[in-house]
């Protein structure tokens, strides 16, 4: 398919309009998501001295529980992108996908790393053309391999695009960083949406909610939130 496959405008306003409709629930969301991935390691340093052995199954269990709420967060994002209010039990909804998320993360690390290996330009290429695996993993439940094939389809003729949205929302964090680090809390779940909905446009799965107007979204999300919340 040619020519551009998403807009990279839309994407941010749909994630920008879906945050600000629900800020409270996604200041929550992330600090229930960084207590859930770091508290084991905090208690883990605590421990390591007396009890190196309950130290090594903290770290572990921290590890464990930060690849499933990087799953918990991807679900989140693309309920939102379905109408669909996002809840904090998503965040550990996904253990039953742990296995192919793992596998599915070191082949996609070590197709990258080899191409970084023949000249960085292949590894860039070859990481954008496989970085929607994680969201075939966690919307379709698709084993690694196919994951990493329905995302290198997804993907054909619109890398450079995604590249160049990648690093627009680099800088949108950037900016969220340098207002005390206290504007993260606005440009991550916005980020997150937006990257969500650029998944469901290159997976030929449009969301109910993008649909709509661009001057429609925000009264369509904040009346979703709404409804959730009667």
């Amino acid at each position: 398919m040619g020519g551009e496959r998403f807009s990279m405008g839309e994407a941010v306003r749909f994630g920008w309009e879906t945050m600000k409709s629900n800020i409270g629930f996604f200041v929550g969301l992330l600090i229930v998501a960084f207590l859930i991935e770091n508290l084991p390691g905090i208690l883990s340093e605590f421990v390591a001295g007396d009890f190196p052995l309950i130290a090594g199954v903290l770290t572990l269990a921290g590890g464990i529980l930060g690849l499933v709420v990087q799953m918990g967060l991807i679900k989140v994002s693309l309920k939102f992108c379905d109408g669909i209010k996002g809840q904090f039990d998503d965040l550990l909804s996904s253990f039953n996908l742990l296995l192919k998320f793992i596998a599915g993360s070191i082949l996609y690390g070590l197709i990258v790393l080899g191409g970084m290996l023949l000249f960085i330009v292949p590894g860039i290429i070859w990481g954008l053309k496989f970085s929607l695996f994680p969201y075939f993993i966690v919307d379709e439940g698709l084993g690694p391999i196919n994951a990493l094939k329905a995302s290198s389809s997804a993907t054909a003729d619109a890398k450079w695009n995604l590249f160049l949205f990648g690093s627009l929302l680099g800088l949108i964090n950037l900016a969220g960083a340098l207002v005390f680090l206290v504007g993260l809390f606005a440009t991550i779940p916005a980020s997150m949406v937006a990257y969500a909905y650029v998944y469901r446009q290159l997976a030929g799965r449009g969301s109910t909610v993008k649909q709509l107007s661009p001057g429609s979204q925000s009264k369509a999300v904040g009346a979703m939130y709404m409804k959730m919340e009667a």
